[in-house]
């Protein structure tokens, strides 16, 4: 089954998700980027409407649409995939900007599916950075990790907190965790 293959690294912005998915893709293993900062950029190169500061909502479904393509595409590919954030996370930003999670929404994070064991990089004040695409404040990215610890968690799942060690510590903890 796929999605005993497919693992989840989540948590909130600036928290070293990004840079494990890199380490993970240098070690040959399958990986999918995450949503937000591909449509941000895409969305800022055309000046289009679909930015998180523009129209939350069309950008959620765009996150929804990024990730359930990732995840089909992910099929394709041998061996356990990484995934850098997934259908649940787009409920999670739903909740944290305070827009209902559409029915559709809620169906996808219930029906497309990943391993049980999510990983959840927590909040870090010592690594966390703003840029122009990540424009969250740190209160908003330590708000963000506990919204998606619970959405994850109502969903089944179990977020598993990384420690905040160096991050080729945290890969060995990641891969351990997947029994790699």
């Amino acid at each position: 089954m796929d999605a005993e293959r497919f693992f989840v690294i989540t948590g909130g912005p600036g928290s070293g998700k990004s840079t494990l998915i890199d380490m993970l893709r240098a070690r040959d293993f399958s990986t999918a980027p995450e949503a937000g900062r591909g449509i941000i950029r895409a969305q800022r190169d055309v000046d289009g409407p679909a930015l998180p500061w523009r129209d939350p909502a069309l950008f959620a479904e765009l996150m929804l649409s990024w990730e359930m393509r990732s995840h089909a595409a992910a099929r394709e590919a041998p061996g356990p995939v990484f995934f850098d954030r997934g259908v649940p996370d787009t409920v999670g930003y739903l909740r944290l900007v305070g827009l209902p999670v559409p029915p559709h929404v809620m169906r996808a994070a219930e029906t497309v599916r990943y391993n049980r064991r999510v990983f959840l990089a927590p909040f870090w004040p010592q690594i966390f950075r703003q840029d122009a695409e990540r424009r969250q404040t740190a209160q908003e990215a330590e708000r963000t990790c506990a919204v998606m610890a619970d959405v994850y968690a109502e969903l089944g799942y179990e977020p598993v907190p990384l420690p905040r060690v160096p991050a080729e510590e945290r890969l060995r903890f990641i891969l351990s965790g997947a029994g790699l």
